[in-house]
């Protein structure tokens, strides 16, 4: 326990509002996971795409597609949709596209779903991202891919009966990613073909969630043990387009199992250590990010709170009058970097919104990295209570119409 002499007072809100000048350009500036529009300095009268994406940004698919568009700068929409796991899909949405699937993109007036499907029609009218989804050498790369895709459900996604079979799903997975190994080092750079390309659009979401998932259920981290993997994610990370959609361990490990139908711990040593660091920190040091900590991360993830803090302090569990003091002491302490001390009683609510901070829905990595933080060690002043477990079922915790314009 800190003691009073110690700690702050918490600010206001308008103090707390006068600390943060934060603000990107939604529509030309950085890829970012809040606009409704992009346009990349061009005129919106040079629109001919609407992409139909989630609203959390979990959906692989949708990123896939949401990537593409922002390597080749085509001026498009944005229009977000519930996935099933987390609420109800929306009823225009189902006129639109009976099916509900994710991702669909109108071209022209042509509604296209299935993100491959959605691939070879953008690259019929904007031209390929370097090489084209029917290249030879992407084709055979989008093939390995899929096996690699294969081998990671293989081990994740079932329970084992047995050590031995445990072991050779964890070979047979890793035997394929010796495959990927090898094609990554076919080329002189990073990327799987001479230059960034459709390749790695195609890899990055599932090798994302891939890298996040094994570290946590069982206890393997792709990218510290696969050079040329590491040497992938590094290249990946210097480009603010990747940045712009890029999600990290904690919000990755909790929103796989309702799309999986499972994600299935092995239990060994690494693994429990592994989810105690994703789930309470510290979350510094994970293998999610490499590239350094943008000065603003502060100051972003205290705009976003700003932004959306009725609705945040209205969906949490704890009592509105005590949270709303318990998280201005959070805001306090990211902000100083000194202890405020909150009121008796509020570390459940506010480990309850450190576990649902989603990324990038709500804000970039080393944003949110910084606000779990802050949040835990507030927490930390007053108990070590925990709020309830995360769904593994579903996610309608996070249903966004708690979030939407009333």
């Amino acid at each position: 326990m800190t003691s009073a002499s110690t700690a702050i007072a918490p600010l206001s809100w308008s103090d707390l509002e006068a600390l943060t000048d934060f603000q990107i350009d939604p529509i030309n500036g950085p890829t970012n996971a809040q606009s409704r529009l992009r346009l990349f300095g061009h005129s919106e009268s040079e629109v001919r795409v609407t992409l139909y994406r989630d609203n959390h940004a979990w959906c692989p698919y949708c990123q896939k597609v949401w990537l593409w568009l922002e390597e080749k700068q085509i001026p498009y929409r944005i229009a977000k949709v519930t996935m099933f796991c987390y609420g109800n899909k929306e009823s225009w949405y189902k006129r639109k596209v009976p099916s509900g699937m994710l991702p669909a993109l109108e071209l022209d007036g042509r509604m296209i779903t299935e993100s491959d499907d959605i691939l070879v029609a953008l690259e019929q009218a904007f031209g390929p991202l370097e090489w084209g989804m029917t290249d030879p050498r992407v084709m055979q790369l989008r093939r390995l891919e899929r096996l690699l895709f294969r081998a990671w459900c293989s081990w994740l996604c079932y329970p084992t009966r047995s050590e031995r079979e445990e072991t050779y799903n964890r070979e047979q997975f890793k035997s394929v990613v010796a495959d990927v190994e090898a094609a990554l080092g076919r080329t002189p750079g990073p990327y799987f073909l001479e230059e960034f390309s459709t390749a790695d659009v195609i890899f990055t979401p599932y090798v994302e969630r891939m890298n996040a998932s094994l570290y946590y259920y069982k206890g393997y981290s792709l990218r510290e043990e696969n050079p040329r993997f590491s040497a992938w994610f590094d290249a990946m990370e210097t480009r603010p387009t990747y940045r712009g959609t890029q999600s990290d361990f904690h919000t990755h490990v909790h929103d796989l199992p309702p799309q999986m139908g499972g994600c299935y711990e092995n239990g060994e040593p690494q693994m429990l250590k592994n989810k105690e660091q994703v789930d309470f920190g510290p979350w510094f040091g994970l293998p999610d990010v490499t590239y350094p900590e943008p000065e603003t991360s502060r100051a972003e993830a205290l705009q976003r709170v700003l932004k959306h803090r009725k609705d945040i302090i209205r969906v949490n569990p704890a009592d509105d009058r005590t949270f709303d003091e318990a998280l201005r002491c959070a805001l306090t302490h990211l902000i100083t970097e000194k202890p405020c001390c909150p009121p008796e009683g509020s570390d459940v609510g506010l480990r309850y919104l450190r576990d649902r901070i989603n990324v990038p829905r709500d804000m970039s990595i080393y944003a949110a990295k910084r606000l779990r933080d802050s949040l835990e060690a507030t927490a930390a002043l007053v108990g070590d209570r925990q709020p309830p477990a995360i769904p593994v079922r579903h996610r309608r915790d996070q249903d966004p119409a708690n979030f939407a314009p009333r």
